[in-house]
């Protein structure tokens, strides 16, 4: 059942998560509260807009908690200790040349609810981060992309 899936996440992305979530409760929560209680001073809420619009804000902010809750109970944080820097593993930073473009590119390999392309870091169910998983060093990797068939060498695994 996918509802039980356990979410594979660093240390960094479970405190960002927990970070997240104390903010929500905190100071969203808060300020949400606070735009209902001035909307409600201005009278009938039947045909209020601020008011609509700020119980369409609380309802968000709540999902949002519950979704990252949900998330930080499946979460199981990858023991960064463990990882092989001889093999590529979820955790494991790898530096490949794209040898289509000849340049250089470095992927941390993370779990879905982490990833994030513009800071570098991939899925390990991502196209590319599937093909990296459990390669070494100097390994050619042929990785399906929507424009065909990309090729990365391997040049450096780390932590």
């Amino acid at each position: 059942m996918e509802d039980n899936k356990e979410i594979l996440l660093t240390q960094e992305g479970y405190q960002k998560l927990e970070d997240e979530v104390e903010h929500l409760k905190s100071v969203r929560r808060r300020e949400v509260a606070e735009r209902i209680k001035v909307a409600i001073s201005f009278g009938d809420i039947s045909e209020n807009a601020e008011y609509d619009e700020a119980k369409n804000e609380q309802a968000q902010v709540e999902e949002r908690i519950m979704k990252l809750e949900n998330m930080l109970r499946k979460a199981v944080i990858i023991d960064e200790s463990k990882i092989d820097s001889n093999i590529v593993t979820i955790g494991s930073i790898v530096k490949v040349n794209d040898m289509e473009f000849e340049e250089e590119v470095e992927y941390t390999i993370v779990g879905s609810a982490e990833a994030d392309p513009y800071e570098g870091k991939i899925s390990n169910e991502s196209p590319v981060g599937k093909a990296l998983l459990g390669r070494a060093k100097g390994e050619v990797v042929d990785v399906q992309v929507p424009d065909g068939i990309a090729k990365f060498e391997i040049l450096e695994i780390r932590r």
